[in-house]
């Protein structure tokens, strides 16, 4: 799901509480949740309601000022016949910015890495690669990275994608930077090679 930065606003305050799609079929389901700019955002109940069914009182939850100018925006953003009721709330920060920050790696730690980045080679060596290049040329756009380690730039960034599942990198407006523990991991590689 897409929301306004007023929308993450609002869940992360616990004023708004609900969001409202047409869509022909659910595309979120009840007990699943989504990471965004602001954190995890979880669902608690997807419901198929009917237009005159929404209230005022739903649409001050969803954060709009009435239930006709919630249905009006709707409207305008529809993907399909069946109008949603969806609960939810704020389910805390996004997992991989808490793994990011954390920069006091283990030995185990490292071999654990090591091991995850090993499997990730196994078509051909990336990832060490590609580490050092975001450590060395922070905030620079992917085209321009892309090809410094032989990469398209759809293959590149679906590989740093992977990358920051670890918790290795983070994105900016602008291109990428390595996270504190992607520093820290990248530092222990170095000087076990040294």
């Amino acid at each position: 799901m897409i929301f306004t930065a007023d929308a993450l606003a609002g869940i992360v305050a616990g004023t708004v509480r609900l969001a409202f799609r047409r869509w022909d079929r659910p595309r979120v389901r009840a007990g699943s949740s989504q990471r965004t700019a602001v954190g995890v955002i979880a669902f608690d109940s997807v419901d198929e309601v009917a237009p005159n069914e929404v209230t005022d009182a739903d649409a001050h939850a969803a954060g709009f000022a009435s239930a006709d100018v919630l249905l009006a925006f709707v409207d305008k953003k529809a993907h399909g016949p069946i109008l949603y009721r969806i609960a939810l709330r704020s389910g805390g920060p996004d997992p991989r910015a808490v793994l990011r920050e954390n920069a006091d790696l283990s030995d185990a730690d490292v071999v654990a890495l090591r091991r995850r980045l090993a499997r990730m080679d196994a078509n051909g060596p990336w990832t060490q690669a590609t580490l050092r290049l975001i450590g060395e040329r922070p905030a620079v756009v992917s085209t321009e990275l892309a090809p410094v380690v032989g990469m398209d730039r759809p293959t590149f960034k679906q590989k740093v994608r992977r990358l920051k599942e670890l918790g290795l990198t983070e994105s900016l407006d602008v291109g990428y930077r390595l996270s504190p523990r992607g520093r820290a991991l990248l530092d222990r590689l170095t000087r076990s090679t040294e």
